[in-house]
């Protein structure tokens, strides 16, 4: 049976969330935007209308958001990306950065 003190206890406790970090395509003159758009669908998860969206942002912008996740999460996807970026021979690369 919870007493007064054990409940005082759990209401004091302040759960903490892991920090998010935003992946970023980042632009090339080099890497085709079929390409951009395949990596973005097959990595990311997204569909064709949202990965199109994202290559045209990093296109205009410079670098575009793919998505937000944890530290080992976001630090995979980069490195998946690096790594189908090389096999094909383009320059493409990603980052992350805290949100």
């Amino acid at each position: 049976m919870a007493t007064n003190t054990d409940l005082e206890t759990i209401n004091d406790i302040s759960l903490k969330y892991p920090k998010k970090y935003k992946v970023f395509i980042l632009n090339d003159d080099y890497t085709s935007m079929d390409f951009v758009i395949d990596v973005i669908m097959s990595i990311f998860h997204k569909s064709f209308q949202e990965a199109e969206a994202i290559m045209l942002e990093v296109h205009k912008k410079e670098r575009g958001v793919c998505g937000v996740y944890t530290h080992e999460i976001a630090q995979t996807k980069v490195m998946q990306v690096h790594k189908r970026a090389r096999e094909s021979g383009f320059p493409l690369r990603a980052e992350m950065e805290e949100e």
